[in-house]
């Protein structure tokens, strides 16, 4: 078996990994590369293999780092299947299809700045999108479910198995074995990693030994703080801000982080903990996923299925209304008072969130809300690290608005979680491959994994192979 680490390796975004077994070609997980703008559409368009020379792809979860450049695979002649989890499956397709959407969209806008800007002679260039909707529409026809558990063969000497990673709806750790010559080879594929006693989701469950590792980093270097007081925290921002007059935007992740929210702001409601202040969820691709997130009762923890048992549906409740159309969304901007949004994307790079914030950024009676774990040179990174100016849409813009974070709900395991994932796996496994971490966080895990327990680790960088058996 062969390894080679084209994507998230030395960098968070893009996963994509390649397995070679028997004469064939499997990628887990094909996600686009997300960060300053001009890299990342050159690593996106221009894949670096011939993408029909692979067999299939085997998909950790939906988060479009992980699934969104699979109708750029499509695009250039992939016509294999994609093995996912039920609701992976169900997500992804609204995600796929949001993705194209919004690049179109994007590059329609673009243009017609263009149009405008080389009229006055300041700019040439026409913005094309990553791929269409038919490319995502392609792409959706080639998803192949696998539940988790089932023991699905890949090839006659290749299988795999999924677990839940409690990372998000669907989300799986991958099992794959190969047999030759009545040995067989167990290599583990972690995806991302999720963490015990967040909302919704049930914790990571425990996988079988394995020989060989694939394992992500993201917060390789850092522990979170306690999840029990985030929503002492959340209710802290709100009323901060709604008692100066202000608007809270939050920078959302449609899937995942955005349920979380509209779950808490629910609880909290119920207590009487927040104002009567219109909450908005702006995002159609957040809407549609709330659906699968319904209908997929059965990956709820504890807490989510109580509201279930009272009647309640965990994701509705009376200040909270769902914006589907563009025009209600810009009918936001005339409304006087406090008020909460919450907008993709969750890194601040594209959708409608961008307009929220171009309208709303150098106003310093409000907040932005960044809940989730933001890739170097994206918007809401910079933000982050408090830049007093930013450009949106091109343009520059003064950081008025108070910016906090609310880390805890962070959907990956920090340091302390990671080591304790992997600890059943120690006794067997030969070797580690780390990935999916920023050099430091990658650094940080791997020198704590051989100190720890000894194991042999490689920090794996792109277009670097390994041979294993």
């Amino acid at each position: 078996m062969k390894l080679t680490f084209w994507g998230a390796a030395g960098e968070v975004t893009g996963s994509m990994h390649m397995v070679e077994s028997g004469g064939r070609r499997y990628l887990l997980d094909c996600g686009l590369h997300q960060g300053r703008r001009k890299d990342a559409d050159a690593k996106n368009r221009n894949l670096p293999f011939d993408a029909s020379s692979i067999d299939a792809v085997v998909l950790s979860h939906a988060h479009i780092d992980h699934s969104g450049n699979l109708p750029t695979l499509v695009k250039h002649g992939f016509t294999g299947p994609i093995y996912a989890t039920p609701a992976t499956i169900d997500l992804s397709a609204y995600m796929l299809r949001d993705t194209a959407h919004i690049q179109e969209k994007d590059a329609e806008f673009l243009n017609k700045r263009r149009d405008h800007r080389q009229a006055q002679g300041l700019e040439n260039g026409l913005v094309t999108p990553l791929y269409t909707m038919q490319d995502a529409e392609r792409t959706v026809l080639l998803f192949q479910s696998v539940a988790y558990h089932a023991d699905f063969s890949l090839a006659p000497n290749l299988s795999y198995v999924p677990y839940d990673a409690g990372h998000i709806l669907g989300s799986s750790y991958v099992e794959l074995r190969e047999t030759s010559n009545g040995s067989v080879v167990r290599l583990a594929y972690s995806g991302d990693i999720g963490r015990p006693h967040l909302p919704i989701l049930r914790a990571p469950e425990t996988m079988p030994p394995a020989d060989y590792l694939i394992m992500e980093s993201t917060y390789g270097g850092r522990l979170h703080k306690s999840v029990t007081h985030v929503v002492d925290k959340l209710a802290d921002v709100v009323n901060r801000t709604a008692h100066r007059g202000g608007r809270i935007i939050v920078p959302a992740f449609a899937l995942g982080r955005t349920q979380q929210l509209v779950l808490m702001l629910h609880e909290l409601a119920n207590q009487k903990r927040i104002p009567n202040i219109p909450i908005f969820v702006d995002s159609p691709l957040a809407i549609n996923v709330t659906q699968v997130t319904r209908d997929h009762a059965e990956c709820f923890d504890g807490e989510a299925r109580e509201f279930l048992l009272r009647g309640e549906d965990p994701f509705g409740f009376s200040r909270l209304q769902y914006v589907r159309e563009a025009a209600d969304s810009k009918k936001l901007n005339d409304l006087h008072g406090p008020f909460v949004v919450i907008s993709a994307s969750g890194m601040c790079e594209q959708g409608r969130i961008l307009h929220h914030l171009r309208n709303n950024i150098e106003d310093p009676r409000n907040t932005v809300l960044i809940t989730g774990f933001q890739a170097a040179d994206t918007l809401g990174r910079k933000l982050v690290e408090k830049w007093k100016e930013v450009r949106i849409f091109g343009e520059p813009m003064r950081v008025r608005a108070e910016i906090s974070s609310l880390d805890e709900l962070s959907g990956h395991a920090d340091q302390a979680e990671l080591m304790e994932w992997i600890k059943p796996f120690v006794p067997a496994l030969r070797k580690v491959f780390v990935v999916h971490g920023e050099p430091q966080q990658a650094d940080a895990l791997a020198r704590l994994l051989r100190s720890a327990y000894g194991l042999d680790v490689a920090i794996a960088a792109p277009g670097q192979s390994f041979e294993i058996s």
